[in-house]
């Protein structure tokens, strides 16, 4: 049984895509299979450490399995977790290798990408386990199955209950498996597995922006040399071939489509990704606050509606805040009005309704224009 190619539009089982408009076509792919692999689970085999060499993650320790004196790309200690190659024979199989050296860190090396694709996945998995006790995106100890060269000069990125697909860019030759991408797509599983918010309309921007939040998160706790920690989502994968970042969530009116603050409509925007902006910028806003700062080398500047100063809580507060919100307080009816609602619960809930979390959560959604 092989990877399949998942549809495009976000349905039960099925997450957004990372960039593309939901509903549009996807890039053409073979029709490679007839059911998703399941992530690779076998107790009896070994956990080693090998290295991998990434093209955008770039020299980093794989946790891996031998198996009959070969080495898999599953991770035994984190659910089976496996990373495959869409055009390999049998794409239901984890990649090998017989030396546990991965990649190269080129594209010319088959291996190197999906080096990106395993390793940030490891670090999705350990972000959730370490911060909210969650093992695996449904909660179940499973690890995803993440499948690499999806697709020919696929530009795009796609999610479905047993992990997700990443092409290789318009070229073939930027594949999109920058860190924070991966944990996007590692996240809208989280969605699918807790409040399910919906995939089109208010609820598609704040789903979109769960996992941009939540992929900027994995990222700070990963803190790699080949990507410097920021508030910018998708810079290292290159969509553009400029290196310009897919959004920005200080100020998410950079990209030229995406809104600063709430206005009636937003949920109309042709893609959710747009409408993403607004709940990307109130945590960015939660977490760091107003006004002109540099982080890690890059200068933000973010504004608020009002004008008013708003001091951030730290991303660590904030991302909690989020979490609980979604695993609690959020539905498949959730829009920015309920999200308001739904994130002041969880700060009273975590930290008191008198605290200065709760305040400065109320703060933050008054910033951009959700009263």
């Amino acid at each position: 049984m092989m990877r399949k190619k998942p549809a495009l539009v976000a349905v039960a089982g099925v997450s957004a895509a990372l960039i593309a408009v939901q509903g549009a076509a996807a890039a053409a792919a073979p029709p490679h299979g007839s059911a998703p692999a399941k992530a690779a689970r076998t107790t009896a085999s070994a956990a080693r450490t090998g290295v991998g060499h990434g093209v955008r993650v770039g020299t980093v320790p794989l946790t891996t399995r031998e198996h009959n004196g070969t080495y898999e790309l599953v991770d035994p200690t984190r659910g089976g977790l496996s990373t495959h190659d869409f055009f390999a024979d049998d794409n239901a199989k984890p990649l090998t290798d017989k030396d546990n050296v991965w990649g190269d860190g080129t594209m010319k090396n088959r291996q190197s990408a999906a080096v990106d694709a395993h390793f940030a996945a490891e670090q999705a998995w350990d972000y959730f386990k370490n911060t909210f006790g969650r093992s695996g995106a449904h909660g179940d100890g499973k690890g995803p199955a993440m499948t690499v060269h999806y697709g020919r000069n696929t530009a795009d990125a796609y999610s479905d209950d047993n992990g997700a697909f990443f092409g290789d860019g318009k070229d073939g030759k930027n594949p999109v498996t920058a860190l924070d991408v991966v944990a996007h797509e590692y996240t809208h599983s989280l969605n699918q597995a807790t409040a399910r918010l919906a995939s089109s309309g208010e609820g598609g921007g704040l789903n979109e922006a769960t996992s941009d939040i939540f992929g900027t998160m994995v990222e700070f706790q990963a803190d790699i040399p080949a990507d410097t920690p920021d508030y910018l989502i998708g810079e290292k994968a290159n969509y553009y071939g400029d290196g310009k970042p897919l959004r920005h969530m200080d100020k998410p009116s950079k990209d030229g489509k995406s809104p600063d603050f709430y206005k009636p409509g937003i949920g109309r925007l042709d893609n959710p990704h747009h409408a993403a902006g607004v709940a990307n910028h109130f945590f960015y806003l939660l977490s760091e606050g107003s006004g002109k700062k540099v982080i890690n080398g890059t200068t933000y500047n973010s504004p608020t509606y009002d004008g008013a100063k708003v001091t951030g809580i730290g991303r660590d507060k904030a991302a909690r805040i989020w979490c609980k919100a979604l695993t609690t307080q959020f539905s498949s009816a959730t829009d920015y009005k309920g999200a308001r609602a739904g994130t002041l619960k969880a700060a009273a809930a975590l930290y008191g309704k008198g605290s200065t979390a709760y305040r400065t959560v109320a703060k933050a959604w008054t910033a951009v224009h959700v009263g």
